[in-house]
């Protein structure tokens, strides 16, 4: 199996480039983890408390079984995906099956950021893209497919987003084998990636 990390800030297109990778392989030879499903499960909070969280710190996600569930997936073993309800921010109980293929693609803002996630990696790529692009479409994404307010939204970037970035993601960039600017639309940066991986799982495939 060969271990792919896609990080960079929010909305500089990692969703887009990991879609793009998916689509040049083919989903029956890729599978996709989007570490937004990691977030822990806050269903023990009442909602109001659980608003006031800051989600955009590495503590919130559960990364101990992102690692969990890769060596599993390693072992040829089925695992179950949480499914996040971000409009109620916590997991829904519901999961979903995954079954081993060839390339695993994790996909998220920290997913550079734990070293124990890193050291199973095969390829490390950050996505970068400018910060104003970035807010755009996360302003964008969380009113249109969150349910959010635009005020929150502002409210949240300046309170939590961006210096959280500062801190926490931006910093991950050192570790990147790759780093892909303009985000998803850099297109020849995307077919080299492509064409790296092809190279490296000829054996695989």
């Amino acid at each position: 199996m060969f271990i792919i990390l896609i990080g960079g800030g929010t909305g500089s297109g990692k969703t887009t480039v990991s879609k793009k990778i998916i689509e040049n392989f083919g989903e029956e030879k890729c599978i996709m983890l989007p570490m937004d499903n990691y977030y822990r499960d806050m269903s023990h909070i009442p909602l109001e408390e659980r608003r006031k969280y800051n989600y955009d710190h590495p503590d919130m996600i559960e990364h101990t079984l992102i690692v969990r569930h890769i060596k599993e997936l390693l072992t040829g073993k089925v695992i179950e995906l949480p499914v996040y309800d971000f409009t109620q921010y916590t997991r829904t109980g519901e999961s979903i099956r995954i079954e081993p293929k060839p390339i695993l693609l994790i996909e998220g803002i920290f997913a550079l950021y734990y070293e124990e996630l890193r050291t199973l990696a095969d390829l490390k790529l950050f996505i970068d893209a400018e910060s104003d692009e970035r807010f755009i479409r996360r302003l964008q994404r969380d009113i249109f497919e969150r349910g959010r307010t635009i005020e929150s939204v502002i409210s949240q970037y300046l309170t939590t987003v961006k210096p959280m970035h500062d801190a926490y993601v931006e910093p991950t960039k050192k570790y990147a084998d790759i780093i892909i600017p303009h985000g998803g639309y850099n297109e020849k940066a995307i077919n080299v990636v492509v064409e790296f991986i092809q190279s490296a799982i000829k054996a695989v495939l």
